[in-house]
C-alpha cells in the first residue's frame, strides 16, 4: 500500500489541504476580533 504513488500523492493534498485551512483560519480569526470600521474611526477620534 504504501508503495503506490498514488497514496502519496493523495497524502500530498490532503497535508496541503489542512494546512491552508489552518492558515485561513487564524486569518479569519485575527480579521473578526478586529474592531469594526465604526468603531476604529470612534477609537481614533477619542484618543
Amino acid at each position: 500500500m504504501w508503495r503506490d504513488e498514488g497514496v502519496w500523492i493523495g497524502l500530498g493534498v490532503t497535508l496541503i489541504t489542512l494546512v491552508a485551512a489552518l492558515v485561513m483560519h487564524r486569518i479569519f480569526v485575527k480579521i473578526l476580533k478586529q474592531p469594526a470600521p465604526d468603531q476604529r474611526e470612534e477609537l481614533s477620534k477619542n484618543e
